[in-house]
């Protein structure tokens, strides 16, 4: 899949980010990944992102994520498999290098390791790792990686791979000023944790889409708010919003970490054995347990995949 091809599908629908499947030591899980990829391919996901945020990246070894990656490209079908990739240049490099050989159709750039840098690093840090490889490449601007629109503009007249924004900053005069700025040259991804409790504030300041994690284990659900959304359909989103996503973000806040690991109970109680989180997360407790169940029991699964 060439870059713009890679664009064009990202910006084409709803998003999602699969939980990566460990066994009782730990280990990466492929057979219920694919099963549990292969049934998320079925709902139109246009992307799914293979080993990032809500899979665990920073608790992955960089030599585990080709596995992840091939794994999900043999059940994809037309899908397309993004992979996570991260950490300081060099590691970076290497991740994507050998995503690209495991057949990943691009990569998002998380952001670097620990330490603030200023705009220049940012610069050469993004310019090196898109130029290792071939395939698009999508920024994620939060935390400690946050690009200015000059920075952006920069690397988009030295990349031309670099074809995708994705913002976790929430804040909206700054991705309102990047749109503004590149325009159609990028394609724009609202990444907030449940990414709906904020899509119609980031439709509104230019973006293409968003990623949503509760399509994890509710993509049903989350494929009827995202068209109630794209069609103006404000009560009904409202409805959903309020029967769902508010209690949904109440669990979801009752510790740190909890966004990943409300998403794994989730797909665990809808019959695939997803297995824990790796520490430095938490697993849900078994009454919070019992709350997700409540919630999802209308969206149950009818069939084990």
């Amino acid at each position: 899949m060439t870059p713009e091809q890679l664009k064009s599908a990202l910006g084409s629908g709803l998003l999602s980010f699969p939980v990566t499947h460990f066994d009782a030591q730990g280990k990466f899980a492929g057979d219920s990944y694919r099963a549990h990829v292969e049934w998320l391919a079925g709902y139109d996901a246009p992307v799914l992102f293979a080993a990032g945020g809500t899979g665990e990246f920073f608790s992955l070894a960089p030599s585990e994520i080709p596995e992840i990656v091939a794994a999900a490209k043999e059940v994809a079908g037309k899908t397309a498999i993004v992979s996570g990739c991260g950490y300081g240049t060099e590691m970076a490099v290497e991740i994507a290098r050998s995503v690209e050989k495991a057949g990943a159709d691009g990569i998002l750039l998380l952001p670097h390791y620990l330490i603030d840098a200023p705009q220049e690093g940012l610069y050469a840090h993004v310019k090196k790792v898109c130029q290792s490889v071939g395939f698009g490449v999508m920024v994620y601007n939060r935390d400690n990686a946050v690009l200015q629109p000059d920075t952006l503009a920069r690397l988009c007249d030295e990349c031309p791979n670099l074809i995708g924004f994705k913002d976790g900053t929430g804040d909206i005069g700054l991705v309102r000023q990047v749109t503004a700025k590149m325009g159609d040259r990028l394609m724009y991804l609202g990444g907030m944790p449940t990414a709906e409790l904020f899509a119609e504030a980031y439709l509104g300041a230019g973006f293409t889409t968003y990623s949503s994690a509760v399509f994890n284990f509710v993509p049903a659900l989350a494929n009827e708010f995202y068209r109630s959304l794209r069609a103006g359909d404000r009560a009904n989103c409202e409805r959903i919003l309020n029967e769902f996503f508010y209690p949904f973000m109440a669990i979801r806040n009752r510790q740190k970490g909890y966004a990943v690991s409300a998403i794994k109970a989730g797909v665990r109680l809808q019959g695939f054995d997803a297995g824990p989180v790796r520490s430095p997360l938490t697993d849900l407790t078994p009454a919070e347990i019992d709350m997700m169940a409540a919630l999802i029991a209308p969206y149950q699964r009818k069939a084990a995949a």
